[in-house]
């Protein structure tokens, strides 16, 4: 990370049930995260999308409502929307229960877009926005739960770490690069509104900026603390996100607002305590 004046950003080119809910219409559970005719919607060896044709229903790991905790919305209500798989495996996931293999959830609804527009204009007010997240959500075609979403007036963000092409017309894009796993593609680096790098180490500050050429440049990058730190590496890390952002006003100190709130223990579906949290790297995921 350089210091001073200089600049750490490469060259710019431009651009599951909500508790207290019943299951929506058109919900199905179980863990074969199979389609309604039996079509896989994941190929569970690699958790890369299938044809799209073969895609029916989303795999929904949770769904919940409550308000977003971090980046430029923070503080705003949002529905949260909760997709099952990724091939990331970082290890200080907060969200490992949607691929670790020593983790089974008990249930995963099969929604197509309509269920899921439902659910979210039965759930949520007029005006909440809907977040889809993961896992990684940019495995799937997005395009007709967008779609659904649209024609109940709402705006749809989406977090992703950009490593398949973006599907379906989205309001907003948060991008959360993965420097020590698979780089986003330059086209969702070119359409990310903002970007939020994950500061396990003071090293990472850079490790995620290199991965960030031809970002526009009124796209806001968060640095973000990983959150589980014991103590004493915590401050070091805290330190190192003051100091980049003193060497560079383009970068913003962040934090999971919602955590220090513990706004997600009010839905019973959005605890994680009993899931391990990342992966093993001595064991390779």
């Amino acid at each position: 990370m350089s210091t001073g004046s200089e600049s750490p950003l490469p060259a710019k080119r431009g651009v599951n049930e909500v508790a207290g809910h019943p299951a929506a219409e058109g919900e199905s559970k179980g863990l074969s995260v199979e389609g309604s005719k039996g079509d896989a919607v994941l190929d569970s060896s690699t958790l890369r999308p299938l044809d799209a044709a073969k895609q029916p229903k989303y795999p929904v790991y949770e769904r919940f409502y409550t308000w977003q905790g971090e980046g430029v919305h923070l503080g705003r209500a949002a529905y949260f929307i909760r997709l099952y798989g990724c091939p990331q495996h970082c290890p200080w996931c907060d969200s490992a229960g949607t691929w670790h293999p020593e983790y089974r959830p008990e249930s995963v609804g099969l929604m197509d877009a309509q269920a899921l527009a439902d659910a979210v204009a039965a759930e949520s007010p007029a005006g909440a926005v809907v977040i889809i997240t993961g896992g990684e959500p940019i495995l799937f075609d997005l395009a007709p739960l967008t779609d659904a979403l649209h024609a109940i007036g709402r705006r749809v963000h989406i977090e992703t770490s950009g490593i398949a092409p973006l599907r379906g017309e989205l309001d907003w894009v948060t991008l959360s690069p993965k420097p020590t796993q698979k780089w986003p593609l330059p086209e969702v680096v070119a359409h990310a509104d903002e970007v939020k790098i994950i500061v396990h180490e003071p090293q990472d500050i850079a490790a995620g900026l290199a991965t960030l050429d031809g970002l526009r440049d009124d796209a806001v990058i968060w640095l973000h603390p990983e959150w589980s730190r014991a103590r004493e590496r915590e401050m070091r890390v805290l330190n190192a996100i003051t100091e980049a952002v003193k060497a560079d006003p383009r970068l913003r100190a962040g934090y999971q607002m919602h955590k220090l709130y513990r706004a997600d223990d009010l839905d019973e579906h959005s605890d994680k305590r009993l899931i391990p949290l990342g992966g093993n790297e001595r064991l390779g995921y």
